[in-house]
């Protein structure tokens, strides 16, 4: 085996793929089942087309927001309705994409999805079975760059989402109202807003291009702010995938009448 201390010598001839000898591949494995059980779940509903909206309470869940088909209850569309009604086009059609591609441009789930379904690399430290790398040079990776873009687009859906959760807490018959829906979709807007704010975009737009901070105290303020956020991206990530998972099952099982909401206030 060639020394790795002398540069000359060039890497190591190692053999074996790692030599790694902790659970390396749990990780990657959880990453795996966890993204395509969410995936799935939200395919599936996302073309239900049924069950995303309780009249009484105003609860409309996340995956059908803004509802803008001519299938959408009228109800639903706080924007008004536009789009074809036919089962092969989400309701929420509109922001459906700019919210997936927000998610796989996003740093942390780069380094997800990479490693859990390309494998590139797997894990620190573990040879990739790929015989050439080529990075984010090239179509479809290429489009991770406009990353940046699709968070602005993020930014006015999280704003739309605040909408829907502010506008749930007065009833149909226009008085005040509070129930455990109240309450979730109020944690999930929170959680996104978190999520949204923490990205690493963001944090360049608030701080990057800034020779001297302390000829900008706010922008430096809010820097640091979204810096410790930034620090929790990938909590984040997770949390607000388990957020929308929960908003929309609760919602979903409130219409069919599975369940009733839980009411604190009216």
């Amino acid at each position: 085996m060639s020394s790795t201390t002398d540069a000359s010598a060039g890497r190591a001839q190692i053999a074996a793929r790692t030599l790694r000898t902790d659970r390396w591949w749990l990780p990657p494995l959880a990453n795996f089942i966890g993204l395509t059980a969410w995936v799935a779940y939200a395919t599936v509903r996302a073309f239900m087309q049924q069950d995303y909206y309780v009249a009484e309470y105003n609860y409309l869940t996340p995956f059908y927001s803004p509802c803008v088909s001519y299938g959408c209850v009228p109800e639903a569309s706080h924007f008004g309705q536009f789009l074809p009604d036919v089962w092969w086009l989400p309701y929420a059609a509109v922001t459906l994409p700019f919210l997936l591609l927000f998610r796989l441009t996003c740093y942390y789930y780069r380094k997800a999805y990479y490693r859990a379904f390309w494998l590139s690399p797997p894990a620190c430290a573990v040879a990739e079975p790929h015989a050439k790398y080529t990075g984010e040079t090239r179509f479809p990776l290429v489009m991770q760059n406009l990353h940046r873009y699709f968070f602005y687009a993020a930014a006015i859906i999280s704003v739309i989402n605040t909408y829907d959760a502010v506008l749930a807490f007065a009833k149909a018959d226009g008085s005040f109202g509070l129930g455990l829906g109240n309450i979730i979709l109020v944690a999930n807007v929170v959680l996104l807003w978190l999520y949204t704010a923490s990205c690493h975009s963001c944090r360049s737009i608030i701080g990057g291009r800034l020779n001297h901070f302390s000829q900008h105290p706010v922008r430096y303020k809010l820097w640091g702010y979204v810096s410790k956020l930034n620090g929790k991206h990938m909590q984040l990530a997770w949390a607000t995938l388990a957020s929308l998972a929960i908003t929309d099952f609760y919602i979903m099982a409130v219409s069919a009448g599975w369940i009733s909401d839980l009411r604190i206030v009216g």
